[in-house]
């Protein structure tokens, strides 16, 4: 479900229509990802990155590139390398994760909702 949902962020924020800032609806692929998005909004959104590191926070927007914007966040590290220990962390606020650095995204949600954003 979180690589759909990366998945599915990714080619929201790469759709591009004719005009961007267009709103009428012309393009109904663009449209309908944009509406699949804001679904997204706010929600709690745990990103994992490729150093081991994980960031909780509200899902706030995302470009083109696929980077995630996450605000009130929270980062979370593991204090040891070689064994599971506590893990550390630390508020961070605004963030901006680059797509290239991300390797897992879960937005939390109840289960009906999950189901819905399978379609995603």
């Amino acid at each position: 479900m979180e690589q759909e949902a990366a998945e599915s962020l990714i080619q929201v924020a790469s759709s591009d229509g004719s005009n961007p800032n267009s709103s009428d609806g012309s393009d109904p692929t663009c449209s309908e990802a944009v509406t699949r998005v804001k679904k997204l909004l706010f929600r709690r959104m745990l990103v994992g990155i490729k150093d081991g590191r994980f960031f909780l926070g509200t899902f706030h927007c995302i470009d083109k590139q696929g980077n995630i914007i996450l605000q009130d966040s929270v980062e979370y590290r593991s204090t040891r390398r070689n064994s599971p220990s506590p893990m550390e962390q630390r508020c961070l606020g605004l963030i901006l994760i680059p797509s290239s650095c991300r390797t897992s995204c879960h937005v939390g949600c109840s289960i009906e909702e999950q189901m819905s954003l399978l379609s995603v």
